[in-house]
């Protein structure tokens, strides 16, 4: 067994912990420190894949930008323990994990149908494969939607976010 594959494992199961402490956490600024947590795993998971550059972003735009922003909206909201009822049977929390066990069974089915190993890239594809500009031809030509779109539904998580807290100031 090589480094590599010690590694990957290592960086799955604290990917995997960070997870369920994202869930199981009762303050929610505990949670959302369990994910950044996951998210330095992840990017850990991505320098063994030579994707350094997804990786540093992964860093500087989740674990810097987004959890910010979460942190921002959590504060601004300042929940508390109090505010939280655990233990409640609600219809949300049924069909919360109705989907997640729904995305779980697609999940398995889909790695179950998958063939071996990835495609092999060869040739003049690995002098630009992960580097910006490539990243950048590939968001602003075929992505250029779904990228806008998340910009978009950030904006309106913020002012979402202010709204409702606007109410309690």
């Amino acid at each position: 067994m090589s480094v590599e594959n010690v590694l990957f494992w290592v960086f799955a199961l604290g990917i995997v912990s960070s997870a369920f402490l994202v869930i199981l956490a009762r303050n929610p600024v505990h949670s959302a420190m369990a994910l950044v947590g996951a998210f330095f795993f992840l990017a850990a998971e991505y320098v063994l894949l030579w994707a350094h550059t997804i990786a540093v972003l992964q860093v500087l735009v989740y674990a810097g930008a987004i959890m910010v922003l979460f942190l921002f909206v959590i504060m601004l909201l300042s929940l508390t323990d109090a505010d939280l009822q655990p233990g409640q049977v609600t219809l949300a929390r049924v069909v919360g994990g109705a989907s997640a066990a729904g995305l779980c069974l697609v999940m398995v089915e889909t790695l179950s149908k998958t063939k071996g190993a990835g495609q092999v890239i060869a040739g003049e594809q690995t002098q630009v494969f992960g580097t910006l500009a490539e990243m950048g031809r590939v968001i602003y030509t075929q992505y250029l939607f779904p990228f806008e779109a998340v910009s978009l539904l950030l904006l309106v998580a913020i002012v979402g976010a202010v709204v409702v807290a606007k109410a309690r100031i």
